[in-house]
Parts: structure tokens; sequence; C-alpha cells
């Protein structure tokens, strides 16, 4: 998430999906993905798999996470809101913060445990 929006501000760009979410580029959707494989080889040590394992899984998990904000957008511009609470005021709410992860958790943990790797 936090390489998407830095990249996508920086580069900018066409619109991923303009009437979902005004904001988000093309730009900004690819910096995540190399984003999350670029944090994946670093935090590889970390976890039962391996180095090639942690890159390869990195960049499915960031598009299933784009994915998942951009499902949240959805479920707010039909719901006419801008906040899915006011817990976080101007923020877009809780729901916002944890927003990729909804898809995204259930996905990673599926596939470690495909790869014969689960701990």
């Amino acid at each position: 998430d936090i390489g998407a929006y830095f990249i996508g501000r920086k580069i900018g760009g066409p619109k991923l999906a303009p009437r979902i979410s005004p904001g988000k580029t093309w730009a900004g959707f690819i910096g995540g993905i190399l984003a999350a494989a670029v944090t994946a080889a670093f935090t590889a040590k970390m976890t039962p798999l391996s180095f090639e394992g942690c890159v390869i899984l990195g960049a499915p998990v960031s598009v299933i996470s784009q994915v998942s904000d951009l499902f949240e957008s959805w479920m707010k511009r039909r719901a006419g809101v801008k906040d899915s609470s006011s817990l976080i005021p101007g923020h877009g709410g809780i729901l916002d913060r944890v927003d990729g992860l909804v898809f995204t958790a259930p996905l990673f943990a599926l596939m470690v445990w495909l790869s014969g790797n689960a701990v």
C-alpha cells in the first residue's frame, strides 16, 4: 500500500479505476507490486520460504491487496459514504487502514500452506 501510494503520487499517469477510486494510478499499481517484491526479498530470512519463493509470493499478494482496496472503495461509493467509520476521521475510516488485508491474509495463508512450508 505504501509503495503504491508513493510511486503513484510521484509518477502519476493514467487512472486505474477512476469511478471507484479516482486517486489510484497504473503507476501506483505497478509500484505496489514492485515494492511488495522488494519487501518480500528483505523479509525472506524471517520465513520458512526460500528467497525466490518470497519474491514470487510478493507480487500476487500485492495485486490481491490492491483489488481488496478497490473493493472497499467500491463498497463505500455504493453506500454513498466517504469514510467507512468515524474512528479515524478524514482517513477513510478504520476499514480503509486494513482493507488490503481482507482478501490478502487468507490468500497468503493458502499460498504458504500449498507451498508445503506451513508452520
